[in-house]
């Protein structure tokens, strides 16, 4: 099998390269196309065939010699021409073993034909291919000894056929010519000059075959000069198709240059877009992905640059004009912009990606009817408004606001900014909702809510977890409180908290970040954890290190393990070193709110309602009323019910805190 080596791949290449480098355009001027081309031809030392162009400025004959222009056009050689001379340098390296091999080759037997041009008796040996079987010279002498043969070399028909004869005919004898038993071939072009084919009858005995030679020169008597393809013709001789016309000669048609197109990076038709497969195959309806979210700076769509024609050739050398592919406008929408290459168009926002009325855009806001079988779960590089509610077992996620018109059932909602929920929401102990600005609702009911901001309920709270990292603010009519656990950095302010003869347990605590907090008892059993083992360690080294000292050296296994246990001990310290940093700054941030934590109620509290102010409780034995909860020396005190402060507190157009 031949293999072909890197090194020699690396010389191909390069030759094609300098093949390439050499090919260089010139810019002719001339009063015809013909005159111009012809040339160029001289100027690049190739045949005018070769050639290809471009037309700068067309010319223009004039009128009775007046206004005449002359043609401008840019002229290079054609590539195929330099690849042709390419392949057969790279033909004749040597093969050598290496890493990368060749297809292998079909398998194909020798061949030989025999034909009679002119006078004399030429032979053509094809050698065979892989495995293939090669002619013999017994083979072809047979053939040879025809009535008509006068002579033939033995020797030299023996030499060619083991060394072939390099596709070419080479003559081995002679034989009594009788002209008038000559093969006739004739030579016919096709009205629009693009093709051309040869019709040849069969000669007799002591005829002379038809020659390559002989058709080409019949076709430059008719004005052929371009489009010959030697293959052909030398295929004709080989194997004559006789009183049939084959082609023999081609002309290039023109190809019109393609139109410039817009490459989409997103599906533009909305009808297309699938629901999501689960693992198990089954389809997710919930997840209908008809939402394709972007960011900000993320390519869209892409214009494919209009081509230009290739000019094409007639046998006679006229050449066609090709028409260059028409370019088109970037459809360009809201929101997006062109990049620096002039034909990508980019996200100018965070958004979903959308293709109206043939433009490209990217809409920052996402407004739904409702949330529901229709619409599936919704995720959005942006803010959801929701003109109705939202449906149990549907989800909501946004890194811009959330705005909820009716309500909210059993569902999932997280966002970056604010979460406005006009008519309150009913997780029924499923729901859960986070975001990272403040919750704006009616009423919460069963749900578990965490916010980075503010909680501002109209109504009541209740049997709900509810965590906010400022403030938790009840201030409508009712503002009641009753059930759960609510926790606030700074304040809670309701109206009435727990209910009038107990049921279920009311928890408010005020004046410790829970997060925070949480994370320092991570850190502390962590270090607790730290500190043990690193006990242990320093036993064992002490131990291998005593061993040293004795001996000097210990065996291989010890002291890989010496070399184990310290790397682990300066981990461990590292370790150490990040959480008594990280501690410092959690009681830092603790310290930092030792005056805040209050609890407001301007009605009741009711017994049972249990208190906690930094980490100090006051459980409600007799229900209260107009009380305000807060911290001093050590303990939670009571005193009378005053205004908190809603000054920083601000919501969205028609949310207020008071």
């Amino acid at each position: 099998m031949a293999v072909v080596t890197l090194e020699i791949m690396r010389k191909d290449m390069k030759a094609l390269l300098d093949a390439e480098n050499e090919l260089h355009s010139v810019e002719v001027h001339a009063d015809t196309l013909e005159e111009a081309l012809a040339d160029a031809a001289v100027q690049l030392e190739t045949k005018v065939e070769n050639l290809e162009y471009e037309v700068v400025e067309r010319g223009f004959e004039g009128f009775l010699g007046m206004g005449k222009k002359p043609w401008t056009i840019k002229v290079y050689q054609n590539p195929e021409t330099v690849q042709k001379k390419i392949k057969k340098g790279v033909a004749g390296q040597v093969v050598q073993e290496g890493e990368i091999e060749e297809s292998k080759p079909v398998d194909m037997d020798g061949m030989y034909f025999i034909r009679h041009f002119g006078n004399n008796i030429a032979l053509k040996v094809v050698l065979p291919v892989g495995t293939g079987k090669p002619v013999t010279a017994d083979e072809i002498i047979n053939d040879l000894k025809r009535p008509d043969t006068k002579e033939f070399d033995e020797e030299q028909v023996r030499e060619l056929a083991q060394s072939g004869t390099d596709g070419e005919y080479e003559d081995v004898g002679s034989y009594t010519h009788q002209p008038a038993a000559d093969a006739i071939f004739v030579v016919d072009v096709s009205k629009d000059e693009m093709q051309a084919t040869c019709t040849i009858n069969p000669p007799s005995l002591g005829g002379s075959d038809v020659s390559p030679e002989m058709i080409k020169q019949a076709l430059r008597t008719q004005g052929v000069v371009a489009g010959i393809s030697d293959e052909k013709i030398m295929a004709l001789v080989d194997r004559p198709m006789f009183n049939a016309p084959v082609v023999v000669a081609e002309g290039n048609a023109p190809v019109d240059g393609k139109d410039a197109y817009i490459a989409y990076n997103f599906e533009t038709d909305r009808s297309k877009i699938r629901a999501k497969e689960a693992a198990n195959g089954q389809i997710d309806f919930k997840e209908l992905n008809l939402i394709q979210n972007v960011v900000k700076g993320q390519p869209l769509a892409q214009k494919m640059l209009a081509e230009r024609g290739k000019a094409g050739k007639t046998l006679f050398g006229k050449y066609l004009e090709a028409k260059n592919g028409k370019d088109i406008p970037l459809p360009i929408g809201k929101n997006v912009s062109v990049d620096s290459d002039g034909r990508t168009i980019i996200a100018d926002m965070d958004g979903q990606v959308l293709f109206n009325a043939g433009k490209v855009s990217v809409e920052p806001i996402m407004e739904v009817d409702g949330v529901n079988i229709k619409t599936g779960n919704i995720t959005f590089l942006g803010t959801v408004i929701v003109k109705g509610s939202v449906e149990d077992g549907f989800d909501i996620k946004a890194n811009g606001n959330i705005e909820i018109s009716g309500a909210v059932g059993k569902c999932h909602l997280q966002s970056e900014g604010d979460i406005i929920v006009s008519q309150g929401v009913m997780g029924r102990d499923e729901g859960e909702i986070k975001c990272g600005g403040s919750l704006w609702a009616k009423f919460i009911q069963n749900t578990k809510v965490e916010v980075e901001q503010n909680v501002i309920v109209t109504d009541s709270i209740m049997n709900s977890d509810v965590s906010a990292q400022k403030k938790i603010i009840l201030n409508g009519k009712r503002a009641q409180i009753t059930g759960g656990h609510l926790f606030a950095t700074e304040f809670v302010a309701a109206k009435n908290i727990g209910s009038n003869g107990g049921g279920t347990e009311t928890v408010i605590e005020v004046g410790v970040d829970p997060r925070a907090k949480k994370r320092l008892t991570e850190l502390l059993e962590l270090q607790e954890k730290n500190v043990k083992e690193l006990d242990d360690l320093e036993l064992n080294l002490s131990t291998l290190e005593n061993q040293k000292k004795i001996r000097r050296t210990l065996p291989k296994e010890k002291e890989e393990t010496l070399q184990k246990l310290t790397a682990r001990k300066n981990e461990i310290l590292d370790e150490n070193d990040g959480f008594n940093a990280e501690i410092e700054k959690i009681q830092g941030r603790l310290r930092e709110l030792k005056n805040i934590g209050k609890v407001y109620a301007a009605g009741m509290v009711y017994t049972g309602v249990k208190i906690y102010v930094r980490d100090e409780k006051d459980e409600v034995r007799n229900d209260v009323k107009g009380v305000t909860f807060f911290y001093e020396n050590g303990f939670v005190r009571r005193g009378k019910y005053e205004q908190p402060s809603m000054d920083d507190v601000k919501g969205p157009d028609g949310y207020s805190a008071d």
